[in-house]
């Protein structure tokens, strides 16, 4: 059995590759340059596929589209806004149809490999208010992907975006992780992008709110 991971070396998408690897997938994870701040979350995401043994398997896939198109602070270089975690407000770091797309070519690797189920580290729980992390978003492209497909409309099992960790904490799929030895010490969440992660942008402060609720010490080093 295959599954493609939707792989950004953070720390949700890598849980993901552990769960499924857990499951008994063969695991196929796609990671995509979209021209963000930084190349720090591609380099760590192919030590993370060097790590399960599966950099044969592993796409990049250059997009430099979004920077083109601009609309996010991740990709024209304007000032980060920071919140205070969890909002109702949409952040300037939301890339705009970012999973829509990145799940969409996802589905295309999956075609081409015969694989069933594409795994994405989206969370409703502890997110950044971003529209395409909700629920609804998925369920909805699990149709889509099943009507646009020649797998979808030919095959008897459909393709599946699966989403693991949705419903789960920070915290909790902190604790999930340790307990499936992700390597989390190879792991990025930081927008910044240095070498040492700069603990105090949204996506920082959250990783370790997550970490400190845990009761697990985070091991990647900090500013």
């Amino acid at each position: 059995m295959k599954a493609v991971i939707v792989l950004s070396g953070g720390l949700d998408s890598s849980t993901c590759m552990g769960i499924a690897k857990d499951a008994g997938y063969e695991l196929y994870p796609i990671t995509f340059h979209y021209e963000q701040r930084h190349e720090r979350e591609v380099e760590c995401a192919k030590q993370i596929a060097a790590y399960y043994g599966v950099s044969k398997h592993h796409r990049i896939v250059n997009l430099s589209f979004f920077q083109q198109l601009g609309g996010s602070s991740l990709t024209d270089k304007t000032e980060m806004v920071q919140t205070d975690g969890i909002t109702d407000q949409i952040p300037n770091t939301y890339v705009p149809a970012r999973n829509m797309i990145f799940l969409s070519l996802a589905t295309a690797y999956a075609e081409v490999i015969g694989a069933k189920k594409i795994y994405t580290g989206v969370s409703s729980v502890d997110y950044s208010g971003y529209p395409d992390c909700r629920p609804e978003f998925i369920e909805s492209m699990n149709q889509t992907i099943n009507l646009a497909t020649k797998v979808g409309v030919t095959s008897e099992e459909k393709l599946s975006i699966e989403t693991p960790i949705i419903q789960l904490s920070k915290a909790e799929t902190i604790k999930l992780g340790a307990k499936l030895q992700v390597p989390y010490h190879l792991t990025t969440s930081c927008y910044i992008g240095a070498e040492a992660a700069c603990g105090v942008c949204d996506s920082c402060r959250l990783r370790l709110k997550g970490f400190e609720e845990a009761g697990i010490r985070d091991p990647i080093d900090y500013q």
